[in-house]
Order: structure tokens, then sequence, then C-alpha cells
């Protein structure tokens, strides 16, 4: 369990529950309203589908080998969902997870992206694998320009998107509940 203090009150990152179901589908609209599905699509942002993924995910409290994670950013405080993360791809038996992260547009610019990121590494790491993959879309220099700053080397995928490799294994093998640090950063 990692947990941070911010201005908004205490972070939490830890794998979705029933608890986030709401959080979750909160967070979806949101990202739906400022036109984040062009570049986060990795399923629906529906509030149907934040009920079948924290039902599906929540009813196991053991990681299985085959099985993906779906993490949140939970603010304590408020009960609601800064961000959302998954590792892909287990389920369907690829040894290197894709990992794709959303964080709400309102806590942007604070460095959650980079520490969920970072807790995903950890998640990957303790799950055995030595590489996470993602896609990202060329325009996106945000993303990129971070995606780089953690190591991520990238090559074309398409005309449109680049295909980033974090290669896990050189890094220090870290516990998944590590805290974060409190310093801001840059996301």
């Amino acid at each position: 369990m990692l947990v941070t203090t911010s201005h908004d009150g205490a972070l939490q990152c830890r794998r979705i529950t029933s608890a986030d179901t709401a959080g979750l589908a909160a967070l979806f609209a949101a990202l739906c309203e400022h036109h984040d599905y062009r570049l986060f699509h990795p399923h629906p942002l529906t509030a149907e589908t934040a009920v079948s993924l924290t039902e599906q995910h929540s009813c196991h409290h053991t990681v299985l080998a085959n099985r993906d994670e779906y993490h949140a950013v939970v603010d304590q405080t408020a009960g609601s969902v800064v961000a959302y993360g998954m590792l892909r791809g287990w389920s369907e038996g690829f040894e290197v997870p894709s990992l794709g992260i959303a964080v709400h547009p309102e806590h942007r610019g604070r460095g959650i992206a980079r520490q969920f990121m970072q807790h995903l590494h950890r998640v990957a790491i303790g799950r055995g694998a030595e590489q996470v993959r993602l896609k990202v879309y060329r325009h996106n220099q945000a993303a990129v320009g971070l995606y780089e700053s953690l190591g991520y080397t990238f090559t074309p995928h398409g005309e449109a998107e680049w295909l980033g490799i974090a290669h896990l294994a050189t890094r220090a093998r870290l516990p998944v509940e590590n805290s974060w640090s409190t310093r801001p950063h840059a996301a």
C-alpha cells in the first residue's frame, strides 16, 4: 500500500476493489468530458465498465500468476479515484504486460502519473516481469517525456503511435509497498 499526503488529502495506491466502483465511474466520466478517450482507450470508459472491473477484480484477494492487475490512486479524504492504471496481457498468456494509466484532469501536474507508474513497475517486478510495454500517441509529448524519463525506449507502432518498452530486470527489485515521496515530481 502506497500512501502520500498532498494538499488534496491522503493518496493511496492499491488494487481496485468494489469500494472503488463509483470513484472509477466518476474518473471515467471526467476523462470522457475532457476527450481523453482519444488518448486512453483500453476499454470503454463507462460506468458499466467500472462496475465490471471492480466486481471482477475485487473478489480475488490473492494475485494469480495469469491474472491482469488493475490499480487506482485513491484520495482517502475525498473518497475519489484520482488515477487508474493496469498491467494487462497476463490473462492472455503474454509474458510482457502492457501498462496503461490515466490521471484525472484536475489532478495532473502533481507527480501522480510518475509515482503511479513507478508503483506499477514494482507490481510487475513483483510478478516476475522483466519488461513492460505501452503504446503512446506520438503527439502526446507530455506522456512521451514522462515515459522516456522512466527509461522507456521507443520504436514506431504505425504512423501515429510509439511502442515503448521498459526493461525492469535491470532495476532494483523493490517491494510493492514502498512509500511515495512527498516531494513534487513533474508528470
